[in-house]
């Protein structure tokens, strides 16, 4: 689960962490009333949107009178903004944040996440702030610090002043440590999956404060992280991904043309991966999980084609827990109960798996029965084509 910026500074800022003086708001004559009530000549006014690459996109914009602060907030609020990380629909901006601009001496990057690989928390710095890290780690890799944290011990002082050593800050060391301790009791106690800071910079004065924040969150902790999970904004999510968790579903909407319905992440994956091998592209992960009952299946047939690119269904069961005759079942229902105006690829197997097939054989349904995942994949794309001959 992602949170506005606003929202990550708040709590950036309840852990005593700086960030910019600032407010969040939804029309032109509150962000004049922000700019006029936080004072000074200078302002910052950002698109609010689950997405980086703003700045590049026109979502950030500097403005050193009240009035151009309106202006500002006015090209933004109600646009459709357009990054590399929205994609080619681009974000609706609903809202902007208002903050007084900060008097810059040095940018610095900064991030924690979860490494899967040694099941640690990894701290990511460098002195290379402001800018695409992606970039910075490819020209120049030695620029970028790694610091494991073992979850058993936590941070340690010792660690904090390598990391400010390495990215320019040893004269600034007790400060950064005392931060960058609070940072990561944040990640721990809120169950961060992400937390990155970019820019984090020493202003003028020699202060260091938080500029710039994205965090997300683990969506299995969200039944014990209240707080967090009611910061969670539907209008930034797919709304079929939405509609999905509803239903117990696990979608993630991708760019492809075959739709697919599959019991477990990892078979999910693979025959993703199977459907590319044969030249194909996926329209979506969808893992209906290990008790699919014929609701839930008829539930992800509706899903799946509220996508316009889906010309294909793929069906992939492996059913242990899962029976396949439920699954056959569901599979029927939908297809008489639903409008699909597409080739749908059925590929069983595990348990009645015998019972499963002749429910779809004596259906009187145009299914397209598969032996294995191969075959099933290859079945796929081949009724893709023919769809777009």
């Amino acid at each position: 689960m992602n949170i506005h910026e606003y929202q990550a500074k708040e709590l950036l800022k309840s852990y005593g962490v700086p960030v910019p003086p600032g407010e969040v708001v939804y029309s032109v004559r509150g962000a004049a009333r922000v700019a006029e009530e936080l004072g000074g000549n200078r302002w910052v006014v950002k698109a609010q949107i689950h997405a980086g690459g703003r700045g590049k996109a026109g979502g950030v914009k500097m403005a050193n009178t009240p009035a151009k602060v309106s202006e500002a907030a006015d090209l933004m609020i109600g646009t459709t903004l357009v990054t590399a990380q929205t994609g080619p629909e681009g974000q609706l901006v609903q809202r902007v944040l208002v903050e007084r601009a900060s008097r810059i001496d040095r940018e610095f990057y900064l991030s924690l996440i979860i490494d899967r690989v040694s099941q640690k928390v990894v701290i990511i710095a460098s002195a290379e702030g402001g800018v695409d890290i992606e970039e910075v780690a490819a020209a120049s890799p030695e620029k970028v610090h790694k610091e494991y944290v073992d979850p058993g011990v936590g941070l340690l002082d010792f660690q904090c002043r390598k990391i400010a050593t390495t990215i320019g800050l040893a004269n600034r060391a007790a400060p950064f440590t005392r931060l960058l301790k609070r940072i990561y009791r944040l990640f721990r106690d809120k169950d961060c999956q992400l937390l990155e800071i970019n820019p984090f910079i020493v202003t003028e004065d020699g202060d260091l404060m938080a500029i710039d924040c994205k965090m997300s969150f683990d969506d299995n902790s969200l039944f014990r992280q209240g707080g967090i999970a009611e910061l969670r904004d539907f209008d930034e999510e797919d709304p079929k991904e939405v509609e999905a968790t509803g239903h117990g579903l696990n979608y993630i909407a991708l760019d492809g043309s075959v739709g697919c319905i599959v019991n477990g992440a990892g078979l999910a994956m693979a025959t993703m991966d199977a459907i590319v091998h044969h030249n194909g592209r996926p329209a979506n992960f969808l893992d209906v999980g290990g008790g699919a009952s014929p609701e839930k299946i008829a539930n992800a047939f509706r899903i799946v084609l509220k996508d316009p690119n889906v010309k294909v269904i793929l069906v992939n069961i492996f059913a242990g827990i899962n029976r396949c005759d439920w699954i056959a079942t569901g599979v029927v229902q939908a297809t008489r109960d639903q409008e699909i105006n597409v080739p749908v690829i059925v590929r069983l197997a595990g348990t009645n798996v015998e019972a499963g097939r002749k429910i779809l054989d004596e259906s009187g349904l145009a299914l397209i029965q598969a032996e294995d995942l191969d075959d099933a994949a290859a079945k796929a794309v081949a009724s893709l084509e023919g769809a777009n001959a």
